[in-house]
């Protein structure tokens, strides 16, 4: 492979990564189905798995559940096949997916919370690294040993704890593209829901001053 196509073959595959991150399953599938906007019905207007299983069932909601893992998953796991992971473009192919679900530029850029898309990307990972359990590993510790209620809050300190411990044990292992990747896909998740606890609590103050 020369030196000019792999450069093109990196676009590729990151373009490639932002345009299925960027398909919102969560919203579409359920108007398909002749079912509600869960974007317009929901409280927290967020275009995400859990919000369509709380409005149109398990049955649609676990078809979206898995379509937005896939869309992290394929990219990232097609990047695999083809690239050298250890390049540090890989870490834009990881974050890829997750950024567009993140900012859905199809969906006038009211993306979602990324956390189905983002453990789709560990998934895809799995040939290479275990840090996806990691990351499931302070999702439970969080909800369970030591008790966060509020899921932003939770989401925002689990991300964090795995960016720091991604970053150390992957560059470790000399695997720091990943590393790179996993901090970029936290920070974007972090980003996310710090803005929507902002949000809750603007809308509360709102709410009591009204």
């Amino acid at each position: 492979m020369t030196n000019m196509k792999v450069p093109v073959l990196w676009m590729v595959l990151i373009l490639c990564g932002y345009l299925s991150g960027s398909i919102m399953f969560s919203r579409k599938i359920p108007i398909i189905f002749g079912m509600q906007d869960i974007v317009e019905n929901s409280d927290d207007h967020n275009p995400g798995s859990s919000n369509v299983f709380k409005l149109c069932g398990v049955k649609i909601g676990i078809i979206c559940l898995v379509l937005d893992i896939f869309k992290g998953f394929a990219p990232v796991f097609l990047s695999y096949l083809f690239v050298n992971v250890r390049e540090m473009p890989f870490a834009l192919a990881m974050l890829a997916p997750v950024l567009g679900h993140a900012t859905a530029p199809f969906d006038s850029f009211k993306g979602g919370k990324c956390i189905a898309t983002s453990f789709g990307v560990m998934i895809a990972l799995l040939p290479i690294s275990r840090i996806g359990f990691i990351l499931a590993f302070l999702y439970i510790f969080f909800s369970v040993v030591i008790k966060i209620k509020l899921h932003k809050a939770r989401s925002i300190v689990t991300y964090s704890v795995f960016a720091v411990i991604s970053a150390l044990l992957l560059t470790y292992r000399s695997f720091i593209s990943i590393a790179a990747g996993c901090v970029l896909i936290s920070a974007v998740v972090i980003i996310k829901h710090t803005k929507l606890f902002s949000n809750g609590r603007e809308k509360e103050k709102t709410e009591k001053n009204a």
